[in-house]
């Protein structure tokens, strides 16, 4: 798993340590098992290869917007706890758009 500037640091930095230990565990979820389930990892209809990694402690819900290059998986991290049953589209534009600055970065 590769984290892409400052993105998820800034995400994760903010949470307690029971949330910040239940997205390690889901981290390492994702990074051992074949075939993740969607619960943990699921592909954002009408994007182009855009995935959330869902983690919920408790009532807490947050997304923590990733893709994939060549194999590896990038985590984008402008996560954010969900308050809402849909994800905002403002969230998933910000991270359509720091895909394509990685990218074009690439």
């Amino acid at each position: 798993m590769f984290l892409y500037k400052d993105y998820f640091t800034d995400l994760y930095n903010k949470q307690n340590q029971k949330v910040k230990n239940k997205i390690i565990w889901t981290f390492k979820l994702i990074e051992t098992i074949q075939q993740v389930p969607e619960d943990y990892l699921k592909h954002l209809k009408g994007t182009d290869g855009l995935y959330e990694i869902r983690v919920q402690l408790g009532s807490d819900i947050f997304r923590i917007f990733c893709f994939f290059d060549e194999g590896k998986l990038i985590v984008l991290a402008n996560g954010f706890q969900k308050k809402t049953q849909k994800t905002p589209k403002s969230e998933i534009e910000k991270a359509l758009n720091i895909k394509r600055e990685y990218e074009t970065e690439q």
